[in-house]
């Protein structure tokens, strides 16, 4: 390209609220790009205008090779890399090709409405995403901006708040930041009744009800928190477990006999930027582990089959959890096989005929072995007395 790509953001001020450095990049571009709403803002000129077909992803790089001769301006929403097109532009022409002018995105508008500060908010962006990734950030005391993907988003997030015991939660609904018809809505989460723009931000002050449970990121939920049939891996040993996969931001984790999918959901709920796969070969498992990752906030991809055939084609782990099928002919070997230097292996066991195969390898390629034993209070009579759990031997090694 003669001249770098420039990506001008938008407020919902439009041409008013640009700078005139911005206003001349427009007024001086051979082609306009941006949505049908974006290219209304601005003032009638000499360029072409591009409105973004559908799906964007896919026909991007053939409009850019299309214009690349030619002075191409891209107009965005706010930040134009903060959940923005400028990031994608970034990546698939490289920084240098590629000059963006910022306009206040719509969180820093909100936090400047709402006196909030913007570095301990959590911004969650329900744009072309389930509504259930609100579930890990609603925790006591903390402030949220969420990005709607419509008029019919704060409704939905409401009803999120209600159903969470966080209905007394401070709800404000924030429409067309920026404009001459801006407008701020403040209620309680389970008092909101309200008709809004599609273009709007929620801020929430998350407040929680008497009783309402208390769903920590760190690992160990209660049992309780999952949907399962008795395949679960019990929250001490699921705790132990996690600590030895040692999650860690943008990694990717195979779950290996995923039952209730607790280790891999608890896994995506340490960041927002963990992967996880879920190998079940029960389907009606496989359908409750999606149910309860849904419930629990995060999305998992989960794979209807049995280890180690299902594990072909996967994309390489950081790290393997096995907690079912371990002694099926193939599964270890194949997964220590398949991580990489650094990848982390944890094996469980409850069976003899586990703990026979998992001595053998711990024999082999080292780690670490333990066995917990745990015990629970329940009543004897009138008394009280231990219980206990059947012990697990649990295997981890770095390879």
């Amino acid at each position: 390209m003669p001249d770098p790509l420039t990506v001008i953001g938008l407020g919902a001020d439009g041409w008013q609220g640009l700078s005139p450095q911005a206003q001349h990049l427009i007024a001086n571009a051979e082609v306009l790009m941006g949505s049908t709403r974006q290219l209304a803002l601005v003032p009638d000129g000499q360029a072409e205008r591009v409105a973004w077909p559908s799906p964007l992803s896919e026909s991007l790089p053939g409009l850019l090779a299309t214009h690349r001769e030619r002075r191409i301006c891209v107009l965005a929403s706010g930040d134009p890399t903060f959940h923005g097109i400028g990031t994608t532009l970034t990546r698939l022409l490289g920084a240098e090709a590629v000059r963006v002018i910022p306009h206040p995105s719509s969180v820093s508008l909100a936090c400047a409405r709402l006196g909030w500060a913007q570095e301990q908010v959590q911004v969650v962006s329900l744009v072309g995403h389930p509504l259930e990734l609100v579930q890990p950030h609603v925790q006591p005391g903390r402030r949220l901006v969420v990005l709607s993907w419509g008029a019919h988003t704060p409704a939905e997030v409401a009803a999120l708040l209600v159903a969470r015991g966080y209905g007394g939660s401070e709800f404000t609904v924030l429409e067309q930041l920026g404009s001459g018809e801006e407008r701020v809505r403040r209620t309680r989460a389970d008092a909101w009744d309200h008709e809004v723009d599609a273009l709007n931000v929620i801020g929430v002050h998350c407040v929680p009800d008497s009783g309402a449970p208390l769903l920590s990121t760190s690992p160990g939920l209660p049992d309780s928190a999952y949907e399962n049939d008795g395949q679960l891996t019990k929250r001490e040993v699921r705790a132990v477990t996690l600590s030895r996969l040692a999650p860690v931001p943008g990694q990717l984790l195979w779950d290996v006999g995923g039952g209730a999918g607790s280790i891999a959901i608890e896994w995506l709920r340490h960041h927002p930027s963990c992967r996880a796969v879920a190998i079940e070969k029960d389907p009606d498992r496989a359908k409750r582990l999606d149910r309860n990752a849904a419930t629990l906030g995060v999305s998992v991809r989960t794979v209807v089959g049995a280890a180690p055939a299902a594990l072909a084609g996967l994309e390489t782990p950081d790290a393997i959890f096995v907690g079912g099928g371990a002694t099926v002919p193939g599964v270890i070997e194949t997964c220590w096989e398949a991580l990489q230097p650094g990848g982390r292996l944890v094996v469980n066991g409850v069976t003899l005929e586990t703990e026979t195969l998992i001595a053998r390898w711990y024999a082999e390629l080292g780690g670490d072995l333990v066995r917990l034993a745990i015990q629970r209070a329940s009543a004897v009579g009138g008394m009280t007395g231990w219980r206990p759990a059947m012990p697990v031997t649990i295997w981890s090694v770095t390879k």
